[in-house]
């Protein structure tokens, strides 16, 4: 299975943004972005591009594809589905990402990153509906229902992550992190995703 293993800071020096994919570090002074908030690389101070907008159209795809952590295929596949989909192109893609099972994870503070919330469903400990998962690309439904498995309620990270993390569950899902439950009472709509990326730009980078 593919993935990326290089330093992931990398990634948000290279967008110019954080993008908290190191979950509570990204807040911290520690941050890379913070201390160097220019390109990686032997010539990322002196590296100047100017503006163009292709540049700008593959920025802002590259951005939420770091986001989520998906790779170009995957994106490219989601992309295709979401545009074969009635509706805006652009929200249909947030959407299908924003109801993937890892990102659920995070949505509900039991992971700290996306990251750390991909890995708790690869290793079985989160369930829908009563049965376990562990892809993390699986796409839930409205009315699904999201927990832990009763080992993983006891873990020290997630106890950790719910005493510490202050990050509101999103009004399309319900129920109380704490118990270790959530439902998705809704799809969500473009208001509620808080991402800074402009998805109308993705779809122009791909109508090319």
């Amino acid at each position: 299975m593919a993935r990326y293993t290089d330093a992931v800071c990398r990634l948000c020096r290279r967008e110019k943004i954080k993008l908290y994919l190191k979950g509570p570090k990204c807040d911290t002074q520690k941050c890379p972005v913070e201390r160097r908030p220019y390109p990686p690389g032997e010539h990322g101070r002196d590296r100047i591009r100017q503006g163009s907008e292709y540049l700008g159209q593959l920025r802002e795809k590259q951005k939420a594809r770091r986001i989520y952590g998906v790779l170009e295929k995957q994106f490219a596949n989601t992309y295709e589905e979401a545009n074969r989909a009635q509706g805006i192109t652009g929200e249909n893609l947030l959407r299908m990402l924003e109801l993937r099972l890892d990102n659920i994870v995070y949505r509900a503070g039991w992971g700290s990153s996306r990251n750390q919330s991909r890995q708790m469903v690869r290793h079985g400990h989160v369930l829908v509906n009563g049965k376990r998962v562990d892809i993390p690309s699986y796409r839930v439904r409205k009315g699904d229902v999201v927990s832990l498995h009763q080992k993983a309620r006891q873990m020290i990270v997630v106890r950790h992550n719910l005493d510490t993390l202050d990050r509101q569950v999103p009004p399309w899902l319900d129920g109380d992190p704490t118990s270790h439950e959530i439902t998705v009472r809704d799809l969500p709509m473009r208001e509620h995703i808080d991402l800074p990326v402009r998805e109308q730009l993705i779809v122009e980078l791909y109508s090319k």
